[in-house]
């Protein structure tokens, strides 16, 4: 049995985050004092960016690990797996992360079940430890292992909410998508178009968010780039529209249209 998880990951030295306000101090300032971080926001606004942003600032290793019904204990700890050589064990994302010294990103921490986010927990205070039952090590956390975990509230409900013992135990920041300046600056740099075609995303994308639609998630930060590297190579317009913008938000079709004609006036199309 092999893990489904992804171990480290590897972080690219070009990668570019634009800060929305004071939230690299305040993972600066969690890091430095050993607290947990829980980050919240939207679908597509930044998140796992800006935590692969900051272990490439702090030079630690980053460990990320999205969550999901099926996720066990097991899955972060780790378990006994059998090889050529007979039984052996293999540590999960958390228990690397922990002797590593490095950031184990849990990303929609919701999605997790209860029972499984409580081996969190003696990890997420003072005592910054990792019982491993399995082999009956007690992990002390090495110096710079930092655990932070996200969400998207829009997605919260009675069934996938955080537990108030667990949340109590992280600092906390909110993220949502940039200002229209800083989010232009964002599609010039990360989609390699100009001023103006930015400036035209931005306001379709504030156009679309004002839209009474019976939407799920607006247009997000990540789809504006996908959009905006689409068109600097060539594509039309509205043929990026639709295939980023309108058909990502929605299947239903009349609702794709009203968002398409949307996006024709802002392109005089």
């Amino acid at each position: 049995m092999t893990f489904s998880i992804p171990a480290v990951i590897a972080i690219n030295d070009d990668i570019f985050y634009q800060p929305q306000g004071n939230e690299v101090q305040l993972f600066e300032y969690a890091h430095a004092h050993q607290l947990p971080l829980l980050i919240k926001g939207p679908t597509g606004c930044g998140k796992t960016r800006f935590v692969a942003h900051m272990a490439k600032k702090l030079g630690r290793p980053l460990y990320t690990v999205a969550c999901h019904d099926d996720l066990t204990a097991a899955d972060l700890v780790g378990r006994h797996l059998i090889g050529p050589n007979g039984t052996y064990w293999q540590d999960g994302p958390l228990t690397r992360a922990v002797r590593d010294g490095g950031i184990c990103y849990l990303d929609e921490i919701v999605e997790a079940r209860k029972d499984t986010t409580v081996v969190l927990h003696p990890l997420a205070d003072d005592r910054r430890i990792l019982p491993i039952e399995r082999t009956g090590e007690e992990l002390v956390a090495a110096k710079g292992f930092m655990l932070v975990v996200s969400y998207n509230p829009g997605y919260q409900n009675i069934l996938k909410g955080m537990k108030a013992s667990t949340r109590q135990r992280f600092v906390a920041l909110r993220l949502g998508y940039p200002q229209p300046q800083l989010e232009s600056q964002i599609l010039m740099t990360e989609g390699q178009i100009d001023q103006d075609l930015a400036v035209k995303l931005i306001q379709l994308a504030e156009s679309l968010r004002r839209l009474d639609c019976d939407l799920d998630e607006v247009v997000s930060t990540r789809l504006l780039i996908y959009a905006a590297r689409m068109m600097s190579s060539g594509m039309s317009p509205l043929a990026v529209c639709r295939c980023c913008l309108a058909e990502p938000l929605s299947d239903d079709i009349s609702t794709v249209e009203a968002l398409m004609d949307v996006a024709r006036i802002h392109f005089n199309c």
